[in-house]
C-alpha cells in the first residue's frame, strides 16, 4: 500500500524519521486535547482520536479502492460519498472550523461544507448500510459511530487535532505499521487509566504466548467472542500475515480468517482501529453481546477451529442471558457462561482447540462451576493449564489467573499443569515491572518436549470429577497445588499455636499499660 511519488517530495524518510514524526503528531493531537474542558482523562481522548484517524484511514483505503477499480476497469462504490468523505470536510486547513465544525458533525441536520443543507456527519454515518444487504465497509462504519459522541465542545481545538491526523499517511504500509506499535502504548495507557474498567486489555506478552501454542494455520478461522481492543485478534492476524505469501492467500486471510464480537461501544471502537492499523481492512467483529443466543442451537456451520479469549470475569448476566444456557450451566458468572459458549463453538472431531484466560475460582469452584468443569473433562480434551503469577494483569486486578488449553479431541486424559515462575528476586507482577514475553521462554521450551520437573506436574482428568450415588457432579477441582513446593502449613501443634497467640498478646498488653502509665505522668506533672 504504497504512496504513489510525488514531484518534489522529500527523499523517504527512514523509519526513526517516520516513528518521531508519527509520535509527535499524536503527542501534539493528546496535548491540545487536554485543553478542551470537555474531556476528562485519557478515557475521553484516545476515543476521540481513534474516531478522527478511523475516518482519515478509511478515506486513504477509499483512494486505494478507487484507484484500483479504475485499473481494472470496475465501477468503484464508495462506502462514504461527498461531502461527507475526510477529504471533503478535513483536508483542508482552513476548512469549516469553530462552532461550524461541531453542528456538521454532531447535529442531525445543519450546513453542510459544500453550503447545503442535510444530515450532520455522525448522524450520516450511522445511517449507512451494506450494499444488497451484504456486511461490508459500510456496516463497520456505521456501528463503530452508532453509540458514540463527539465530546469535544471546542470546535477549534478540534480543527487542530483533525488538521494533524492529516498528515499520517493510512496508505503507506511503513506509516501503518509504525502507528499500529504506538497505538498500542495508547491502549496500555487507557487501560491504566481505566482501572476497574480496564477488562478488555490483556499483557500482549500473554497474549503472545496463548497464539503461539494454539498457532493458527492460514484456511482456518479465529474467533474472540469477546474481544475487547482486539488484542487476541490482532496477534492473531499477525500470526496468519506471516503465511500470506500469494495473492490468493492474502485474499482469504482478508475474507475468511478473524471473527470476533464486542457487546460494549468503546472498546469494539478501540478494536476497529486496532485491527486496521494490523493490516485488517474490514474487520468482522459482531457488535453485541455474544451470549445472547440458545448454545443448544448453535450448529457447525457456527463453529470455528480457533478461540482465543480473556472473558470478562467478576461481571453478572441478567436471567434472560441465562436462559440460553442449560439449567445446570445457568449462573450469574460471566466468565462460567463465556466458557460453555467457548466449548460449543469449537468445532468437533479434534478440529477445534481454545485458549482461554479464567480466574482461579474456575479451578476450584463447586456447583455449576463443577458440572461445566465435568462437561470440559470428560467431553473436551483439557490438556494444559498455565498457572499465572500474581500481579500478571495488575492493575486492573491482583486476583490470581490461569490459561486453561483445551480441543475437541476428548476426554481428557491427563492434565499437564505448569506454574509460571517469578523472575529471580521479584514477588509479584505491577503495573510498572510487567510481564515479559521472555518470562515465558521456559514454559515455551517446555510446551513441546513435557516432563515433570519443578514448575510442571500432571494428574488424571477422570479422577478429578466426583459424583454422588445418583451420579449428580460434586465436585471437580482443578486448583491441584505444585507437588515439589514444599508444605507451608504451620508445624505447629494447635496448642502451641495457641500459646504463641497469647504470648504475643500479653506482651502487647504490658506495652499498653506501659504507655498509660507515661500518658497518665504527663497528665499530673
Amino acid at each position: 500500500m504504497a504512496r504513489s511519488p510525488k514531484a518534489g517530495r522529500k527523499p523517504k524518510a527512514t523509519p526513526k524519521t517516520t516513528s518521531q514524526r508519527l509520535d509527535s503528531i499524536v503527542k501534539s493531537a493528546r496535548r491540545i486535547m487536554r485543553k478542551d474542558k470537555g474531556l476528562n482523562g485519557d478515557l475521553d481522548r484516545l476515543p476521540m482520536l481513534t474516531w478522527i484517524m478511523f475516518l482519515k484511514f478509511v478515506d486513504d483505503m477509499e483512494r486505494i479502492h478507487e484507484d484500483e477499480a479504475v485499473l481494472a476497469g470496475n465501477r468503484f462504490h464508495p462506502a462514504i460519498v461527498p461531502p461527507y468523505r475526510w477529504r471533503d470536510w478535513a483536508s483542508d486547513d482552513g476548512g469549516i472550523t469553530g462552532p461550524d465544525l461541531l453542528h456538521f458533525i454532531s447535529d442531525e441536520k445543519c450546513r453542510r461544507p459544500d453550503g447545503t443543507e442535510g444530515p450532520g456527519l455522525f448522524t450520516y454515518l450511522r445511517s449507512l448500510r451494506g450494499l444488497n444487504g451484504g456486511r461490508d465497509r459500510r456496516d463497520v462504519i456505521a456501528t463503530v459511530f452508532r453509540g458514540f459522541q463527539n465530546r469535544m465542545g471546542n470546535g477549534y481545538l478540534l480543527r487542530d487535532v483533525v488538521d494533524l491526523v492529516d498528515g499520517i499517511h493510512f496508505d503507506s504500509s511503513e506509516e501503518i505499521h509504525t502507528l499500529s506499535r504506538l497505538y498500542e502504548g495508547l491502549l496500555r495507557e487507557m487501560r491504566d487509566a481505566a482501572g476497574d474498567s480496564g477488562e478488555f486489555y490483556t499483557p500482549r506478552p500473554v497474549v503472545r504466548f496463548m497464539v503461539g501454542m494454539l498457532d493458527p494455520k492460514l484456511g482456518e478461522t479465529v474467533l474472540d467472542p469477546a474481544c475487547g481492543t482486539g488484542g487476541f485478534l490482532a496477534e492473531a492476524f499477525s500470526h496468519l500475515a506471516a503465511q500470506a505469501d500469494t495473492v490468493a492467500k492474502r485474499k482469504q486471510l482478508q475474507t475468511n480468517s478473524i471473527v470476533g464480537g464486542e457487546a460494549k461501544t468503546l472498546p469494539y471502537l478501540l478494536s476497529q482501529m486496532n485491527l486496521l492499523l494490523h493490516g485488517l481492512e474490514t474487520p468482522n467483529i459482531a457488535f453485541g453481546n455474544a451470549l445472547d443466543v440458545k448454545i443448544t442451537q448453535i450448529g457447525e456451520r457456527d463453529r470455528v477451529e480457533v478461540i482465543l479469549a480473556n472473558p470478562p470475569f467478576s461481571g453478572e448476566e441478567e436471567a434472560g442471558i441465562q436462559s440460553n444456557f442449560p439449567h445446570d450451566g445457568r449462573t450469574t458468572e460471566t466468565a462460567l457462561l463465556f466458557l460453555q459458549l467457548i466449548m460449543r463453538r469449537l468445532k468437533r472431531r479434534g478440529k477445534g482447540r481454545a485458549a482461554v484466560v479464567v480466574p482461579h475460582g474456575t479451578l476450584f469452584g463447586d456447583g455449576v462451576a463443577a458440572n461445566i468443569k465435568a462437561d470440559l473433562i470428560e467431553h473436551y480434551n483439557l490438556h494444559t493449564v498455565v498457572r499465572l503469577p500474581e500481579g500478571t494483569f495488575s492493575p486492573y486486578t491482583d486476583i490470581p489467573t490461569n490459561l486453561i488449553f483445551f480441543d475437541t479431541s476428548g476426554p481428557t486424559g491427563d492434565i499437564w499443569f505448569y506454574e509460571q515462575p517469578m523472575p529471580d528476586g521479584r514477588k509479584k507482577y505491577s503495573k510498572t515491572q510487567p510481564i515479559q514475553y521472555e518470562d515465558l521462554r521456559a514454559c515455551l521450551d517446555w510446551w513441546n518436549d513435557r516432563k515433570p520437573g519443578p514448575q510442571a506436574w500432571k494428574v488424571s482428568g477422570p479422577a478429578l470429577v466426583q459424583r454422588d450415588a445418583s451420579g449428580r457432579v460434586t465436585a471437580v477441582d482443578l486448583d491441584i497445588k505444585n507437588p515439589t513446593v514444599k508444605n507451608t502449613d504451620d508445624p505447629r501443634t494447635p496448642e502451641k499455636i495457641i500459646e504463641g497467640v497469647i504470648e504475643k498478646e500479653l506482651a502487647v498488653l504490658a506495652l499498653l499499660n506501659e504507655i498509660r502509665a507515661l500518658v497518665a505522668g504527663g497528665a499530673t506533672s
